[in-house]
């Protein structure tokens, strides 16, 4: 994989495309990664888990959350592998994975892979949540650390 970086530079997308976490209302998500914690919301009234800008909790109606660390572990639930390529913001110039994890803690995150790859993980692939970092700012990145058992061939 081709790619123009150092240790400092996001392997995947220029630090243009950073968020802005001061004031934004996923900060805590950004705060927590720079600790190296992964904080997602939670509803207050339910502890449901909640998607990362959803405003009213789906199980009791509650408009109230809390954001907490949950766990680092989760399991793909989908995964692909992206062909656009865009000078100027995409700095990789082969293919690269979009993953759907399903979190231990109940919630569901869609990130690219802690470090360059041109293969997507496979459905059921384990997964620790590691982090990235773009343009100054953490963001979730996925580590792929093992493969399903394949049950067709135990068979």
């Amino acid at each position: 994989m081709t790619t123009d970086t150092d240790a400092s530079t996001d392997w995947l997308l220029d630090d243009g495309l950073a968020p802005q976490s001061d004031g934004d209302p996923m900060a805590p998500l950004y705060d927590g990664a720079a600790r190296g914690e992964l904080v997602l919301p939670f509803c207050i009234g339910c502890d449901c888990p909640l998607d990362l800008e959803q405003q009213v909790c789906d199980r009791c109606g509650s408009f109230e959350k809390a954001w907490r660390s949950t766990e680092l572990v989760g399991t793909v639930h989908s995964s692909t592998l992206m062909h656009r390529l865009e000078t100027g913001l995409v700095r990789t110039t082969t293919p690269y994975p979009i993953v759907d994890v399903e979190l231990a803690g109940g919630h569901r995150l869609i990130m690219t892979t802690i470090d360059p790859t041109s293969t997507a993980p496979r459905i059921g692939d384990a997964v620790i949540v590691g982090f990235r970092t773009l343009g100054g700012v953490s963001i979730p990145a996925a580590r792929i650390i093992a493969a399903p058992l394949d049950t067709e061939a135990r068979s």
